[in-house]
């Protein structure tokens, strides 16, 4: 898998204050560790970072479905980083929590929870390793872009599915729809990290 600006903190701040700031606190924070992290320190930015998503998360009693996405995003990037496996009960539990959030809003962050499962299913080792799925990798991604057809993340991890299945005429059309998608106000790390993946991505395709 591939896969510190600090946080509020409670202490500090109110509750209500922390809770309300912390979706994007954590958004940009992940793209800190993710894009603007040497490799042998991610590891460290990304348990510190799931902390204090938890955290977050808790506050809400984790009925807050956008929360519970990125606790499981910086858990998957969390995994992806320590490898081995040590990872896989971080991504069994991002995997509960994207369920979780697809239970209370399937449609929340324009479908994010489908992306991050599906990029889940098709990262992962299947059994008797993991929990990987090829067909539900499939079935979870065209999910997320019924919901967000133009989004860079839909598109960019179909098109990574498709290129690990050797559908390289599939994947290069949606790699290239992710390359000409829409920025993101607040969110120009993590778009300019996810277009050098897909650069990559479409690179590595002859």
């Amino acid at each position: 898998m591939r896969t510190l600006n600090v946080l509020l903190i409670m202490s500090v701040f109110p509750t209500a204050a922390f809770a309300e700031t912390s979706l994007e606190n954590l958004q940009h924070d992940w793209s800190v560790c993710q894009y603007q992290t040497l490799e042998a320190k991610k590891e460290n930015c990304f348990s510190s970072l799931s902390q204090k998503a938890h955290q977050a998360s808790q506050l809400k009693n984790n009925t807050n479905a956008p929360l519970l996405i990125w606790s499981a995003i910086i858990d998957s990037s969390w995994a992806g980083a320590k490898g081995g496996l040590g990872a896989l009960s971080l991504v069994k539990e991002a995997r509960n929590n994207l369920e979780k959030a697809i239970e209370i809003d399937p449609n929340a962050l324009q479908g994010s929870a489908w992306t991050s499962l599906g990029a889940l299913y098709y990262q992962v080792p299947g059994w008797p390793i993991g929990f990987g799925d090829k067909d539900k990798a499939d079935e979870m991604l065209k999910k997320a872009l019924a919901i967000n057809p133009d989004g860079i993340d839909p598109n960019y991890f179909y098109g990574d599915y498709l290129l690990k299945e050797k559908k390289t005429d599939e994947a290069k059309r949606y790699l290239t729809k992710a390359l000409k998608a829409p920025p993101r106000p607040g969110r120009e790390i993590a778009d300019n990290g996810r277009r050098h993946d897909i650069e990559r991505d479409l690179a590595s395709i002859p």
